[in-house]
């Protein structure tokens, strides 16, 4: 039995997304920034997009543009307020994903700029009373960067206090939303976020295309030169089978979501039940177990196996056809711990594994049901 549980990696791309940019490869090839009948084929189809993807977010489409993916859009957002508009300070957490925490500390580098972590509750969720006073702190223009929902342990932040926190008291509010969009709703008009991000790879679309959601009359100016592609902020060709593609996925996404969603959270819910009655002893990290206050999509258990068991678990799961993670695909080859991990388990824990096992519509009952037994028959071997 092969069973893909690593939807929190990646996603399977749905059949109407496949279609959709076969179409859009076979029949609208032209170069969007030709001003023949071929080129503004291609053209009013990136506009499409945008203005799809806008009305869900209830955005401007000006404040969509188009990236190669996730890690492109926080970069944008970043370098661009600290090179742009005068941040001299960034508050972050410890457990952002690497396109964030990576990027700060080189503007940190590079700008010499303030750089100050909000402290953590035990769970992982960050101290909404610390965040306050550091955005209280000193008069220096500041930006706050937080993910709206951890790649790792599935929690959720309260985005809507954070935003309000951010407006109050005068800074800009970046969110890392590449888990979020797609698997959660969002209004602009009614959560002050200035800056988001998302990758169509995390809601059934292709890989290497996401967007940037910028507030309007931000003030950033170009990450990449050359062209005049997406409204002046990114240079270069654009991939318009790419784009469709994304729009199809966000689409589906949300015309579907209240269905998928809740079939997605009875496997979650199910994945819990059926794994701690097996294995009393296991135990979810962060809220990832919480109804309300981790997404639907992912759990992260600590197992209770031997040292010699742990360093085969992957191996024997992969052996049984299992696709999961020990964190996030982007650091799965490394050996060192999560740093999201690190920073909220004790010492005896970190030294057991954990796991990161996340869904999607097209997974089952019975892949839960086996995937369930290959970790209780090895825990027994």
């Amino acid at each position: 039995m092969k069973v893909y549980f690593d939807s929190a990696a990646t996603t399977q791309v749905r059949k109407e997304v496949v279609d959709k940019m076969h179409e859009v490869l076979t029949e609208n090839f032209g170069n969007p920034s030709s001003t023949h009948s071929f080129g503004r084929s291609s053209k009013t189809l990136i506009e499409q997009a945008r203005k799809t993807i806008a009305g869900y977010l209830n955005a401007s489409p000006q404040e969509i543009i188009f990236t190669s993916g996730g890690t492109e859009a926080d970069n944008m957002a970043l370098r661009g307020a600290v090179r742009d508009l005068g941040v001299r300070t960034i508050i972050t957490s410890s457990i952002e994903h690497h396109a964030v925490l990576h990027t700060v500390s080189e503007l940190k580098s590079e700008y010499d700029i303030n750089l100050h972590f909000v402290d953590l509750q035990h769970c992982g969720t960050p101290d909404y009373d610390h965040l306050e006073s550091l955005l209280k702190a000193d008069d220096s223009k500041k930006l706050v960067s937080l993910m709206h929902v951890n790649n790792e342990i599935g929690n959720i932040l309260d985005i809507d206090r954070v935003g309000q926190l951010c407006h109050d008291n005068n800074a800009l509010f970046h969110s890392d939303t590449v888990q979020s969009l797609g698997h959660f709703e969002m209004d602009v008009q009614k959560t002050p976020v200035d800056f988001m991000a998302a990758a169509a790879h995390k809601f059934h679309g292709p890989k290497g295309i996401g967007f940037a959601y910028i507030r309007k009359d931000s003030g950033l100016r170009p990450l990449i030169f050359g062209g005049e592609q997406e409204r002046g902020y990114r240079a270069g060709t654009e991939g318009v089978h790419n784009i469709a593609g994304l729009e199809e996925a966000f689409k589906l996404a949300y015309d579907n979501l209240d269905s998928e969603r809740a079939y997605v959270q009875d496997l979650k819910d199910y994945f819990v039940q059926q794994l701690s009655e097996a294995m009393p002893e296991a135990k979810f990290n962060g809220n990832c177990a919480e109804y309300t206050k981790s997404t639907y999509t992912l759990v992260n258990v600590c197992l209770p196996f031997t040292e010699s068991k742990a360093q085969m678990l992957l191996f024997q799961l992969d052996l049984n056809g299992i696709a999961c993670s020990k964190g996030s695909a982007c650091q799965s080859g490394s050996v060192k711990a999560s740093h999201v991990l690190s920073q909220i388990l004790d010492e005896e824990d970190l030294n057991k594994p954990s796991v990161r096992f996340s869904f999607c519509k097209y997974n089952t009952k019975e892949e839960v049901d086996y995937v369930v037994k290959v970790l209780s028959d090895f825990a027994n071997s």
